[in-house]
């Protein structure tokens, strides 16, 4: 029988179907309250109703997980980026007090492996599972000639909601709240073409121990999928008051971020000495020759998410987080200050 021109032409149109009749279980398994349907349809419908909400705002984020996906390629390790991929969306929904709702995903290469793709949304599954958010639908694109062999590339998309009245925008923070660092998992999927090139300047294979934990090897830890913080944090957004703010601690770092959810007229001091720098980044600072300002605007430095509140409920929200699963420092204040640089980090020279 004569293969199709599509075919011909490098896409695989059988391939994609299979994939899709591998996903659908993986989907099945993220099903919450408000999902519509399942895959196969052009669109995918989701009854916000349903999932509870009274008047509800919708919240959207996309977002990729960078090159930390070319670390996975040379490793061969697919089964994890689908959850940088899903945590990379939520997180960003969750600091504006939104709950993720559903995920949508967009996976392109060169040649559709099926056997790969499968990996890949299966980590996206778990991913939707920890973030209490469905796998709604999503593309699969194969485009011969704009991908080297065996390359992909991920793509993801979150939707969620919250309550008109308890949307969270930082507006009511004031000089002498504290605060909160929620401790990373990682480096997250944020600065890999630094850390990619620091261990290629040092002549290391992922396949290698890591030189700052020799019980792994060094792809197995930089692979760390990103902490995903909806389950811990969104329950007191529910039942308290007591969080005036949250920043994402992505790309920009600690000095990027956390400005994004401080009101004018306010700076942050935050003390170095008041969380332990992981090995990880103490060893990408040494062989990378890093300045601390370049630290802290680059990579997260241990802290993945960070937290204002008041004086007051500080040990309340430490013990609902810790509850949850989080290993929360307390580390800094904020003040009233206006300057050029909204965020002053102290006693860095600890990190070297």
């Amino acid at each position: 029988m004569k293969q199709s021109a599509y075919k011909d032409a490098g896409v695989d149109i059988e391939a994609g179907d299979a994939l899709v009749e591998r996903i659908k279980p993986l989907a099945k398994s993220t099903n919450r309250s408000g999902i519509m349907g399942g895959l196969g349809g052009f669109g995918a419908f989701f009854d916000v109703k349903a999932a509870g909400f009274v008047d509800p705002v919708m919240i959207s984020s996309t977002d990729g997980v960078g090159t930390k996906i070319r670390v996975a390629i040379d490793c061969g390790a697919h089964d994890t980026v689908g959850i940088d991929l899903v945590a990379m969306c939520v997180n960003d929904l969750i600091v504006q007090g939104g709950e993720p709702l559903f995920f949508l995903d967009y996976f392109a290469s060169s040649k559709l492996d099926v056997d790969v793709a499968e990996r890949v949304v299966a980590g996206i599954a778990e991913g939707c599972r920890q973030a209490g958010c469905a796998l709604i639908g999503g593309e699969t694109a194969e485009m011969p000639s704009m991908y080297e062999e065996g390359d992909y590339d991920l793509a993801g998309f979150s939707v969620g909601a919250v309550e008109r009245a308890r949307i969270l925008t930082g507006s009511d923070i004031q000089a002498g709240d504290v605060v909160l660092g929620l401790a990373a998992s990682g480096c997250h999927s944020n600065g890999y073409s630094l850390i990619r090139k620091i261990v290629k300047d040092q002549g290391l294979s992922y396949s290698d121990p890591a030189p700052y934990d020799t019980s792994r090897n060094l792809g197995e830890d930089l692979l760390t999928p990103t902490r995903i913080y909806i389950k811990s944090i969104l329950p007191v957004l529910k039942e308290t008051d007591m969080i005036k703010g949250l920043a994402n601690i992505t790309g920009g770092g600690l000095l990027e971020n956390i400005p994004r959810v401080i009101p004018d007229g306010l700076a942050v001091n935050l003390d170095a000495a008041s969380w332990q720098l992981p090995p990880v980044f103490k060893w990408l600072k040494s062989c990378g020759n890093i300045e601390n300002e370049d630290m802290a605007r680059t990579l997260n430095c241990g802290i993945g998410m960070v937290a204002v509140v008041r004086e007051a409920d500080v040990a309340d929200v430490i013990q609902r987080l810790t509850a949850g699963g989080e290993t929360v420092f307390t580390i800094g204040k904020i003040v009233a200050e206006d300057r050029a640089q909204c965020v002053k980090i102290s006693n860095m020279k600890i990190w070297s």
